[in-house]
């Protein structure tokens, strides 16, 4: 290793040849270990000329680099990568550390200890060049990899306002230098879900988007919006009902709903990074896709239908303005005309682009806000031609008298607030195009706050001034002037200036006159200096309503689709141009529009909109308060001006209003969205935005957990809780499913494996990938691998780690190792082994036999592999197995482990089944396919607490098991039959299990078949140690070194219990051979005293050739009771 020299280069010093001077991805390789070429540009710079060497030095911005080289900047370069820079120095000495020019100020040249060399004599010398533009920043000082904290590392994978970089991961930093520290692909291992490979190809898209700040992009939007056509024809006719104390009640309580709602949209727009969708974005990221995706398909309908409402709203004024001569047809197909051209026009505008639109707002509000200072500036300038249409200026009499209300007909104090409340529906128009705000943390919190006070204190202004100005009814006749005889009986205010219009109430109560505030919407009109401008302004409100609604609905759809919450609607997630403007949307929202506008009547359609938008401010308020309760570390708002309590107020008077507003519309919405709400739960999208409701799922499961743990478990709370040695989860399908028969909703299922892998990030690669493979196929499981030499091992750690408190598993279930007289006899000893540990931990034991076999996994056509979906790029690997051999019971063989097949897409191999192999792959499925009429077979011989009919009992409760029958069979003395079975019927009937028959077995101890004897001894005969055969010393050697072998007196001693699992297996075929399944008492062995091999041949001997059978035995503590 040549040391790295200290000196600068001679002044002098000939420049490298041009072949090795800097070249840029020139394919040259370091000869020794290299990083992945996924993650890192590699690039070859030789040492050039002195003065080249200065020219870097002085990092003078406009210095040119050296010729044959590139600049040091480095803006081409991939973002988010590593940048490996080869120094070569041709005259065999180390580089110089010299100060790096502009583009590498700041920069940190690592590892220049020259821990990574090439073989050829120390020349080439690799350093990760740590580019202010790629990675990292000098950390303290030193020269390392290790970065220091970067905003660029926290973004998200499709980073709008900034490209993601990635961080030094754990294996680079800690993983010995001759390791591949990373594997290609996502270098945190993780996927990318449908909505970030969405947002990502987003991102990917031509930059130069327009953007708006908080004035033009949320303040202005939401005023347009919220004053709307209410401002100028209903909100006097308001006042004349409600009076202005009321009317003033009326504002303050649309505007604390609204003000309510706007803290809580400030509150979730600035807990993190906002993109486009506005109302449907700040939902779902919230409370999920469930309410999110149910919110924004009807939140996106409404703002089309809203287009609408406000373009019929143009259509009826012009049509009246043009009533008088111009009738084109009748008055609704004016309308429809009118309408319908008006849209055309609105889309046209939102389709030349955002830049448009907002110009458009802009001159809007500019009208709308010049007609609003017309009405105030007309209501301080009396004349006497307007004092016959009920104005006469401020006066007190009349402001006394129009204090209180005076609702007419049906109208009441709720049905006024219905009417006036969708004039405040408007405040999340900036929201809505929060895509398209330069920063939406900022302008949503401060434009809609501030367009909420304005226009509050505008609707409050006009509250007070018409209902102080404008009497509630006048004539518009000169003539009705106070006359003298009657001036004694003349109470109204107007009759101190001269009029008299009591003439307009009738006898019978109804009033009949066209002006006042009771009869004319267009009063303000009348008030202000100049009409036509209030017109332009009713024109300008509905215009502008109309535009930010058919702008807003294609936003909210487009993300909404970008999500895949709905499939089929992926074709409205693409956008256009540099804006990504949804013109598909545009013309879906078109075409609902204007259906709506040819119906021209929609005043069975408005409130049906305003229930809508309630229901969307209510989950934003429920948000808040959803999120606030769930204590998640990843809320932290920047806007501290919200209360969880008062945002639930917030949400419960939003469903107030609603059933205010229109009892059976709100009934309407709340079933579309729980409709909607159903159908995304039960389609399950493939996202995961860190919703509060995963994080108030965790704190409960963590409270409940706890809580659970603080209690003693009691006999009648007991569930079977069982640790499955799967292996993965779908190399042993019928194990797989018959436990999750009787543990799915009932008891906690863990698949263990004991992998032999060292590698840890495979193995947590596996647990993600065995766990989402468990979701996909609707098993209720958890898989945990462990890292262990053997299985018994791995069994151990599990046995005593696995689980959680009280969600801990209590039963060891295994399957029989089939092929245990083919291999080592090792494997046999650690097999029996850890059904022994399992007894030592108190836990019960289950083994499962079926005579085809359990290990599918070397059958490649097997349907429970993996499918092509979940290996993305970020998971190449699929699995297929590498041994042939049936080693059912051990699943840390190789026939378990998975080998890495590159670049594969399918696990189909073309290959033609033997006969074994198809059998053992129908066998697979028999346990997930529903059980024909037939019976359980429990043979409970020896109490083990119960869990041996427990089982039994769990299975046949459930959908594919309960066509069978339970039938019991157990020991007895054949002179004491009928008192055994009735002794037994009394336990199961206060067990309370339901059984067909009892059988009690009176010749169990009836010697076996002489040619089955024979076929036992000649099975162990292998196994045996014979010590009477050699000499004691070898005799103890060979025990000690094979402790499986059998011992002529254990077999001598336990000859009595060898027969007796002879006799039972022929007991077996004799009365069970046609059960779907039979559940027996698992026969014990002492340990130390019972040889591996002589309990493996009792195993053997016991379930040979027989139906599927789960040998069974508890840990001989009661899991059945009697008592209540």
């Amino acid at each position: 290793m040549s040391a790295p020299s200290s000196l600068p280069p001679a002044q002098g010093e000939n420049p490298a040849p041009e072949n090795e001077g800097l070249a840029v991805d020139t394919g040259l390789k370091p000869a020794g270990p290299t990083p992945s070429s996924s993650r890192f540009q590699v690039d070859l710079v030789a040492e050039a000329a002195g003065a080249a060497d200065k020219t870097l030095a002085s990092g003078d911005k406009d210095a040119p680099a050296p010729e044959g080289s590139e600049p040091a900047a480095g803006g081409e370069e991939a973002k988010g990568r590593f940048r490996v820079v080869n120094f070569v120095d041709p005259s065999g000495a180390s580089p110089p550390e010299a100060v790096p020019a502009e583009g590498f100020q700041n920069g940190d040249t690592v590892m220049s200890e020259g821990s990574l060399h090439s073989s050829t004599g120390g020349q080439h010398h690799y350093h990760y060049d740590t580019h202010t533009n790629t990675y990292y920043l000098r950390t303290f000082g030193h020269n390392t990899i290790d970065a220091v904290p970067n905003i660029d590392f926290y973004r998200q994978t499709a980073a709008p306002l900034g490209d993601k970089l990635i961080r030094p991961t754990l294996s680079e930093l800690h993983d010995e230098l001759d390791k591949e520290p990373f594997e290609d692909g996502f270098a945190n291992g993780d996927e990318l879900t449908p909505a970030e490979e969405a947002a990502a190809k987003e991102a990917s898209e031509p930059k130069g988007a327009v953007k708006f700040g908080w004035i033009k992009g949320v303040l202005v939007r939401c005023m347009l919006n919220i004053w709307g056509v209410m401002l100028f024809i209903r909100m006097s006719w308001i006042v004349g009902q409600a009076g202005i104390v009321l009317s003033c009640v009326i504002v303050l309580m649309a505007t604390v709903v609204t003000t309510i709602t706007g803290l809580s949209t400030s509150a979730i727009a600035t807990n993190g990074f906002v993109r486009g969708g506005g109302a449907y974005y700040l939902i779902s990221r919230s409370l999920g896709p469930e309410f999110g995706g149910s919110i924004g398909l009807i939140f996106a309908f409404a703002n089309a239908v809203a287009v609408a409402m406000y373009v019929v709203g143009f259509a009826e004024t012009v049509v009246e303005l043009l009533s008088v001569d111009c009738i084109m047809t009748d008055e609704i197909n004016d309308i429809r005309i009118v309408g319908t051209i008006t849209v055309i026009l609105l889309l046209g505008i939102s389709v030349a682009g955002m830049e448009w639109e907002a110009k458009a707002q802009i001159f809007l509000l500019v009208v709308l806000i010049t007609a609003i200072f017309n009405y105030f500036i007309g209501s301080f300038i009396p004349l006497q031609s307007k004092e016959s249409q009920g104005f006469f200026g401020y006066d007190s009499g009349i402001m006394m008298e129009n204090m209180g209300p005076d609702f007419r007909g049906t109208e009441s104090f709720f049905s006024v607030f219905a009417i006036f409340f969708p004039a405040a529906t408007g405040i999340l128009a900036g929201a809505n195009i929060s895509g398209d705000l330069s920063d939406p943390q900022l302008a949503i919190p401060r434009g809609t706050l501030l367009a909420i006070l304005i226009t509050g204190i505008v609707y409050l202004g006009v509250a007070i001034s018409t209902g102080s100005c404008i009497v509630r009814d006048a004539t518009g006749n000169d003539n009705d002037t106070r006359s003298t005889q009657i001036m004694a009986n003349c109470t109204d205010a107007a009759c101190k200036f001269g009029y008299d219009f009591s003439s307009c109430k009738s006898d019978d109560g109804l009033y009949n006159c066209r002006y006042g505030l009771q009869n004319d919407f267009q009063v303000m009109s009348i008030v202000s200096g100049f009409g036509p401008i209030i017109t332009a302004g009713i024109f300008s409100a509905t215009l502008s309503s109309a535009l930010a609604s058919l702008v807003s609905a294609p936003k909210v759809f487009q993300a909404l689709c970008k999500d895949n919450i709905y499939p089929g609607l992926e074709m409205f997630a693409k956008g256009y141009g540099k804006n990504n403007e949804p013109l598909r949307g545009y013309i879906l929202t078109f075409c609902i529009a204007l259906a709506f506008i040819l119906i021209a009547q929609l005043n069975i359609i408005a409130p049906i909109i305003s229930n809508f938008f309630l229901a969307s401010y209510a989950l934003i308020n429920f948000s808040v308060f959803h999120a606030s309760l769930a204590n998640s570390p990843g809320w932290r708002p920047s806007f501290k001006y919200y209360n969880m309590w008062v945002s639930l107020a917030g949400a419960v008077l939003c469903c107030v209003v609603m059933f205010v507003i229109n009892w059976w519309a709100a009934l309407m919405t709340n079933v579309i969205v729980m409709g909607l709400y159903i159908y995304v739960s039960y389609k399950k999208p493939d996202v995961n935005w860190g919703s509060s409701t995963q994080a108030l799922t965790y704190h409960q499961a963590l409270t409940h957990s706890l809580h659970l743990s603080s209690v003693e478990d009691h006999i009648k709370n007991f569930r079977p809780q069982c640790l499955v040695m799967t292996g993965y989860p779908n190399s042993r399908p019928a194990l797989l499913h018959l436990v999750h028969a009787f543990t799915k909703n009932v008891g906690l299922m863990i698949c263990g494996h004991g992998s032999r892998r060292p590698n840890f990030k495979e193995l947590s690669n596996d647990q993600t990938r065995y766990q989402r493979w468990l979701m996909k196929n609707e098993t209720k499981a958890f898989y945990t691998p462990v890292f262990a030499e053997d299985i018994r091992e791995g069994t151990q750690y599990l046995l005593q780690a696995a689980g959680l408190g009280r969600l801990r598993p209590n039963t060891l279930v295994i399957g029989f190792k089939n092929d245990w007289k083919d291999g080592d006899m090792m494997n046999v000893e650690t097999y029996i082994q850890m059904i022994h540990d399992a007894f030592d931990y108190q836990y019960g034991a289950v083994v499962l036999r079926l005579k085809e076999g359990l290990d599918v996994s070397h059958i490649s056509e097997q349907d429970d592999l993996l499918s092509s979906q979940e290996k993305t790029s970020g998971m190449k690997d699929v699995v297929v197995s590498i041994d042939m051999k049936d080693s059912d019971g051990d699943s840390s063989k190789p026939s378990s482990k998975a080998t890495s097949v590159q670049n594969t897409q399918s696990l189909i191999i073309p290959q033609t089944l033997n006969v074994a192999d198809q059998r053992l792959l129908d066998a697979s499925q028999l346990f997930k396919r529903k059980q024909g009429k037939g019976t359980v077979d429990v043979w409970w011989l020896f109490d083990d607490g119960g869990l041996t009919l427990l089982i039994p009992y769990l299975l046949t409760n459930k959908k594919k098991w309960n066509d069978c029958k339970i039938r019991v069979f157990i020991g007895g003395k054949i002179n004491r039959i009928d008192h055994d079975r009735r002794a037994m019927a009394t336990l199961l009937s206060k067990f309370r299990i339901d059984f067909s028959d009892i059988n009690v077995l009176g010749d169990i101890n009836t010697k076996p078949k002489k040619e089955n004897v024979t076929a036992f001894e000649e099975m162990i005969e292998p196994y045996r140690l014979k010590e009477d055969d050699m000499e004691q010393d070898t005799a103890e050697a060979l025990k000690a070194s094979e402790p499986w072998r059998i011992t002529d007196n254990e077999l001598e001693l336990y000859r009595a219990k060898t027969n007796r699992q002879i006799r039972l297996n022929e007991l077996l075929k004799e009365h069970s051979s046609t059960a779907n399944l039979i559940v027996m008492s698992m026969p014990l062995a002492r340990k130390g005293a019972v040889s591996s091999a002589l309990y493996m041949s009792w195993l053997e001997t016991l379930s040979k050739d027989l139906p599927p059978l789960l040998l069974v035995r508890g840990n001989h503590q009661s899991v059945l009771t009697f008592y209540s």
